[in-house]
């Protein structure tokens, strides 16, 4: 999911300035409202071409709002996510991955909560998160005020509550976990609307950020059973469209909540993705068939084709003037957000880093065109970013992919055309900016560091560890399947000194699970959901932690719920290495470690 962009390489101060906003944005500062979906691409909406799938209230809200037609955002989820929320390519803020410890936000960046936060919005954050479950990643630790998420980059996934399927999970409420009763997609717009309802007298920012429509594709039966005769789909894409059309109708109750409160005019509404389709468009490897629709272009999630990164963004504001249904055409991604919504906003906001992103609203308000830039994309998936790989540089409607296949989308949407031999000095020049523009962000590049110690318990899970040669055990499933995993490092920062309790585990402290336990806990299959699988037994007969330097090690019980040991620990940076090994003889990392600083 991978990673994103720049603009301008140089370090520079940008700061917005009251004089040249908007009255109404000086005045009586606009609410902002984001709703971003997890894996559907431009492709996945009706207004936009999709004649099968059902999106009415969101075609009608583009028809009333103005849309960037060439706005380009990361590969896949975190890294995406990550440039949202800091103006910034992942590559540098720590994002370049969804796991092994590279979907962390790095501590020392700024993210928009915290620009709003500090300008005195009311922040609220609600769905994936997907930019780190531990200390000092959370939302609620990035400017959010009120948080409600679920862990890990999805539901089900392997930091999130056990056994949570999108249907009456337990999520986290500023860190805390609490039960709910409904969909997942319900009940984030419900978490959200409330937010609104009380937040309605003061200016806010709601950062609505849903899971859906990303797998496992589980879907409430009355939604697939609206595509369930329709024969130009896969069963999975009924699946998946019926997820979108729950989205579509909770996006309608929203609209209509503004309008009710009378907040409507005032409010910044956006509706955008966060990486090209995932099912929407599928070929049959047997017959060559495609399914889906995928607006001519080439790629899906993870491409460094247009497919993979370019998706809709709608943005609506009458009081700003952004109305009418316009088309934008000129190049655009999601690093620009932050410094586009603080000037249409009214605040200050100067950044120290080197933003990748530019102010785009005088564009948006029609007052100006915007710069000729070039931009990056690129996709990762691997322990520490690589130079070229799959990259995309862009500037307008060029796309140079891996620094040798050049192509003009206004021409060739579908990326089929190579004209890198008839214009060699374009490919020479974006080469060299790709070259500028990559010794300069991996001068940036670090690992997050998991702070431990700043309350009484910490959980750290396998899926944050950095794995080197095999991904780690990343969802519940693959928890269950149990395969040993290789023993891979956690970066961790003891924010005290002193005693801790450290529990390796292999299943979530609140399964109540014995560690050499089975589980037959299984739930069939339908039409429109995935089945849950039994979970394997996994026999262990010795538990290992590393601390820097420092090694313990204990036997165990397999029919206790975790091997435990404690440890005097030093302040400060160091690494974390928790594993166990089994009656085979082979070595398997813990899937779970809980961190618990006692008292003196």
């Amino acid at each position: 999911m991978k990673y994103f962009l720049n603009s301008y390489l140089a370090m520079f101060v940008f700061a917005s300035a009251c004089a040249d906003k908007p009255a109404s944005a000086v005045d009586d500062k606009p609410n902002v409202i984001i709703v971003i979906t997890d894996d559907q691409g431009y492709g996945d909406l009706g207004h936009t071409g999709n004649s099968i799938i059902q999106t009415p209230a969101i075609d009608k809200f583009a028809s009333e709002s103005v849309s960037l037609t060439n706005y380009h955002v990361g590969t896949t989820c975190a890294p995406t996510r990550a440039g949202f929320m800091t103006g910034r390519n992942c590559n540098r803020n720590g994002v370049w991955h969804t796991i092994m410890g590279a979907s962390m936000l790095n501590k020392g960046e700024v993210t928009m909560a915290d620009v709003f936060k500090e300008n005195g919005y009311a922040t609220g954050m609600f769905g994936k998160w997907h930019l780190g479950d531990n200390h000092p990643f959370r939302p609620h630790d990035r400017g959010f005020e009120e948080a409600f998420y679920h862990g890990g980059g999805g539901v089900g996934q392997t930091p999130d509550y056990w056994n949570n399927d999108y249907f009456d999970d337990t999520y986290f409420r500023n860190g805390v976990p609490e039960k709910q009763i409904g969909y997942c997609t319900d009940v984030w717009f419900d978490e959200a609307m409330k937010f609104i309802e009380n937040k309605k007298e003061e200016p806010f920012f709601c950062y609505l950020s849903l899971n859906a429509p990303h797998g496992p594709y589980n879907v409430p039966k009355a939604y697939y059973e609206q595509y369930k005769d329709e024969t130009a789909i896969t069963e999975m894409q009924k699946r998946f469209y019926g997820m979108i059309t729950n989205i579509d109708d909770n996006f309608a109750r929203l609209t209509k909540q503004l309008n009710d409160l009378g907040i409507a005019d005032n409010t910044i509404l956006i509706f955008t993705t966060d990486n090209g389709t995932a099912r929407g468009y599928k070929q049959d490897k047997k017959t060559g068939k495609y399914y889906g629709y995928n607006a001519g272009m080439r790629g899906t999630k993870s491409s460094e084709y247009d497919g993979g990164h370019r998706v809709p963004f709608i943005i609506k504001w009458p009081n700003g003037g952004l109305t009418g249904g316009k088309k934008l055409t000129a190049l655009t991604a999601h690093v620009d957000l932050l410094p586009t919504l603080t000037t249409l906003t009214g605040q200050e906001f100067n950044s120290l880093k080197t933003l990748d992103g530019t102010d785009i609203s005088d564009y948006l308000l029609g007052k100006s065109d915007l710069s000729d830039r070039y931009l990056v994309t690129d996709t990762q998936r691997v322990p520490w970013p690589v130079k070229g790989k799959n990259s995309c540089v862009m500037e307008g409607d060029w796309r140079l992919i891996n620094g040798v296949e050049l192509y003009n989308v206004s021409e060739d949407p579908g990326q089929e055309n190579n004209l890198a031999d008839q214009f060699s000095d374009r490919v020479l020049a974006m080469n060299a900016f790709y070259e500028t523009w990559w010794e300069d962000v991996i001068k940036e590049t670090k690992f997050s560091v998991i702070e431990l110690g700043q309350d009484s318990l910490d959980v750290i899970t396998c899926h944050d560890a950095r794995a080197i040669d095999k991904y780690p055990p990343w969802n519940q499933s693959l928890i269950r399947k149990g395969a040993p995993m290789e023993p891979a490092k956690f970066t961790v920062n003891f924010v005290a000194d002193g005693k801790y309790q450290f529990d390796l585990m292999r299943w979530p402290e609140e399964s109540g699970l014995a560690l050499g336990t089975a589980v037959y806990d299984t739930v069939p299959a339908t039409a429109y959901t995935d089945k849950r699988i039994a979970g394997e037994a996994m026999r262990f007969q010795k538990a290992y932690l590393k601390i820097g330097d420092a090694q313990y090690e204990t036997t165990l019980n397999n029919d206790s719920q975790s091997a435990t040991m404690t440890a005097d620990v030093a302040l400060g940076e160091t690494e974390l290495l928790a594993y166990f090994d089994m009656e085979d003889g082979t070595s398997c990392n813990a899937f779970y470690v809980y961190v618990r600083k006692m008292d003196e």
